[in-house]
């Protein structure tokens, strides 16, 4: 009898474990192929081969892009390179991207960049927030912006106990900003079991000198996250569960949700189009291929605009779709007057002229 009753734990424990893999494959997309949409005027750009995982442009069209990251579980072309913050003219006619200088004492060596966020002081100084993983540790480094030079001075870098893996920030006034913690456990191990049990433990939490606080909670990974152009709403994207949290800001920081938009896709970073106040959202359309790198069936790319946030029924339209024959692993896009910046996690850099 006892033996009987084991058999009968262990098969019924063997298909909760089976049926959780089922749900896990179906959360990452296991099977999907994208159909293309591939703008005419488009090119790769040359000098970004390692990623740009992150891109915020200026108003006066200055774009800056996180290359480079060491993330783990995922591909990496350049494991023993530094990770690096280049800049780009969106104004030229063929612009070009140049890595910037940093002075300042900072370790160079140990720059791993993600998530990055730039905040324009009242005196009109730019001041560029880099996520960093030093050690695999996760930081939030703040640098001076000098335009002349065209350099980064670094200035401090912030830790706190609620700063672990750390996938993006956006910055709303002097050292003051959210960030999105992506994974409860900092073990790769324990990270992949945590999404397999779509525990949802991971947070938005807001970071000021005077306070530090969980502000939202309850995702399966939070991912990026951006504000609307009048601040009033903060976009948090949840990569693992395919959506974008849309949140009302209040004085004291604290963030209520208003909606969630599903999106059939696991969205990474998220910009907003400063004309319009859409939502443009890096994708990966399967998460199975970008975790399982093969270069014979590499991971896809995708980009989704996503206009009248606000409304009951917010349009959903697919602005750039690849197979991974030219862009793979898409984390962002970023718009400027009419042309778009598309990044990747750890591939190239795709410019075009909508």
């Amino acid at each position: 009898m006892g033996k009987l009753v084991a058999l009968v734990l262990l098969g019924v424990g063997l298909s909760l474990v089976g049926e959780m893999f089922l749900a896990f494959r179906e959360r990452m997309n296991a099977s999907r192929e994208v159909e293309p949409v591939e703008p005419e005027n488009c090119h790769l750009i040359e000098e970004l081969e390692n990623g740009s995982e992150d891109i915020d442009i200026l108003p006066s069209g200055l774009a800056f892009i996180s290359s480079g990251l060491k993330y783990p579980g995922l591909q990496n072309f350049a494991p023993d390179e530094p990770g690096k913050i280049f800049l780009m003219d969106l104004n030229e006619q063929n612009p070009r991207a140049q890595a910037l200088e940093i002075s300042g004492g900072f370790d160079k060596e140990l720059f791993n960049p993600h998530g990055i966020s730039i905040f324009i002081d009242k005196d009109h100084t730019v001041y560029l927030y880099v996520v960093n993983h030093p050690h695999m540790k996760s930081t939030v480094e703040i640098f001076k912006f000098e335009e002349q030079q065209r350099s980064l001075v670094y200035l401090k870098t912030i830790k706190h106990e609620l700063l672990k893996s750390v996938n993006d920030i956006v910055v709303l006034g002097p050292e003051q900003f959210y960030a999105t913690r992506d994974h409860y456990f900092t073990n790769s191990f324990l990270s992949l079991f945590e999404m397999i049990l779509d525990l949802r433990w991971t947070y938005v939490l807001f970071y000021s000198p005077r306070e530090v606080k969980v502000v939202a909670k309850g995702f399966c990974s939070a991912n990026g996250i951006t504000v609307s152009a009048d601040q009033k709403y903060v976009y948090v994207a949840d990569v693992a569960a395919k959506n974008i949290h849309v949140m009302e800001k209040h004085d004291n920081w604290d963030l209520t949700q208003l909606k969630v938009i599903q999106l059939g896709t696991l969205v990474d970073n998220l910009t907003v189009d400063p004309a319009t106040g859409d939502i443009l959202a890096g994708c990966h359309p399967n998460l199975k291929k970008l975790l399982n790198y093969n270069p014979e069936d590499p991971p896809g790319s995708e980009v989704l605009c996503i206009q009248n946030v606000l409304s009951e029924k917010p349009r959903v339209s697919t602005v750039y779709a690849n197979n991974g024959s030219v862009l793979q692993g898409t984390s962002v896009a970023s718009v400027y007057r009419g042309k778009i910046l598309i990044g990747t996690v750890f591939h190239k850099t795709l410019y075009c002229e909508l």
